[in-house]
């Protein structure tokens, strides 16, 4: 999720000692993941008030799909699976084969 790599999260670590000291730093961790746990406990919640406000007609609504990308991904390209042919996407059927359509160089 944050693409944090081994060296990324030792430096972490260790600037975490620095500032808050070995003495703190499990009071801060403990603080820290009580707030994290609150915060997803929330966004479910909300979740759920979104799902019961809408009604019974979007009961396998789900909030990742408001992601454009996700939104595209589900709506436009799954329909592009229902073709078994790769060439039938890339085929002219009005040009016989091997024709090159027309290309007029002054109109672009």
């Amino acid at each position: 999720m944050f693409d944090v790599g081994l060296g990324e999260a030792l430096l972490l670590v260790v600037l975490a000692l620095v500032i808050f000291g070995p003495d703190q730093l499990p009071k801060v961790a403990s603080q820290a993941g009580r707030a994290l746990r609150q915060l997803r406990t929330m966004a479910n919640s909300a979740k759920e008030d979104l799902r019961d406000g809408l009604g019974p007609e979007f009961a396998d609504f789900d909030v990742a799909d408001l992601n454009p990308r996700r939104f595209v991904r589900k709506h436009l390209l799954d329909d592009m699976d229902d073709f078994d042919e790769p060439s039938v996407m890339t085929e002219d059927p009005l040009l016989p084969f091997g024709e090159r359509p027309p290309y007029d160089t002054e109109a672009t």
